[in-house]
């Protein structure tokens, strides 16, 4: 009898630590993307990024930006290409990450 009173309350203690715990969705959770350490050449090339049927060239600048301000439309040659999450089409820019929170972009020629 004392065995099944100390397993109920490991048990039932177990199950109020993990109601406590539960902070429900996904708060806390911050989005993020892989990066690789170093450009592929293709980049540092300049050669373009060939998105929507136009070319976009790289731009010898950068933008600071979080993974939470980007969205993901696509990759293009095993790199992943995204735009701001405030833009639409026709978009402005694209871009690659290429570090913490550093994302090159690209312009195409309207």
């Amino acid at each position: 009898m004392r065995s099944r009173v100390m397993a109920f309350a490991l048990v039932s203690m177990f199950m109020l630590g993990a109601g406590c715990a539960s902070t429900g969705g996904n708060t806390g959770i911050v989005q993020s993307y892989a990066f690789a350490s170093v450009e592929p050449l293709w980049v540092r090339n300049g050669e373009p990024v060939v998105y929507d049927g136009k070319k976009w060239y790289p731009r010898d600048d950068v933008e600071i930006l979080q993974d939470s301000e980007i969205f993901l439309i696509g990759e293009y040659r095993n790199v992943q290409i995204f735009v701001d999450k405030l833009d639409v089409k026709p978009y402005e820019r694209l871009y690659t990450k290429f570090g913490i929170n550093r994302y090159r972009y690209y312009s195409s020629p309207h």
